[in-house]
């Protein structure tokens, strides 16, 4: 990784906590294709609000009543108790949402997040959660690969891995400059 290169979307300037989350993220995106390690770099840099860092989802108690079992989005996320809904709000790199996704990460992580959500907070945690869920379809059921394999690949749609088309312009300009700091 050239960072000086990325320096500028940066402000022209990394934290030593920016270039260790950087870093947590190479090591989990370590053999995929170039296009699948700047985007996913893209995607850390956009829903951490830059930070490289994991996050907790923002909002008082009340905001993840919206999660909670008796609603259409709880029912979807699996949320089956009282509570779930700030439980299991969203966290990491890509703030996963729900005890489902945090059953199915936890799994095929090897680690309890249902016992332990705030694990999903742990850099390398994080970091292969994000990979694994965007390169398996776990988020939205698209997949890296239906975007990314092609030359040049198509970062823009590529955001529907992740939320749809929300920022997908924004998050394919970070993208290419991920890539050209990768080559």
């Amino acid at each position: 990784m050239d960072f000086d290169r990325i320096r500028p979307l940066f402000g022209g300037r990394l934290t030593s906590s920016q270039v260790e989350g950087i870093n947590a993220i190479l090591a989990a995106v370590d053999g995929l294709p170039l296009a699948h390690r700047a985007y996913l770099l893209a995607t850390a840099f956009h829903e951490t609000a830059q930070t490289m860092q994991p996050i907790t989802e923002r909002g008082a108690r009340a905001y993840f009543d919206k999660y909670e079992p008796g609603t259409a989005i709880g029912r979807r996320l699996g949320n089956t108790r009282a509570g779930d809904g700030y439980l299991f709000r969203g966290r990491g790199y890509v703030q996963i949402t729900g005890r489902t996704n945090y059953a199915k990460a936890g799994a095929a992580l090897g680690i309890d997040l249902i016992a332990n959500p705030d694990a999903a907070l742990r850099r390398p945690i994080a970091a292969r959660i994000m990979v694994l869920g965007s390169c398996e379809g776990w988020f939205t059921t698209r997949k890296l690969d239906d975007y990314l394999l092609s030359r040049p690949p198509d970062y823009r749609s590529a955001r529907r891995v992740i939320n749809g088309t929300d920022r997908a312009e924004m998050i394919a300009g970070y993208a290419w400059s991920f890539e050209r700091a990768l080559k």
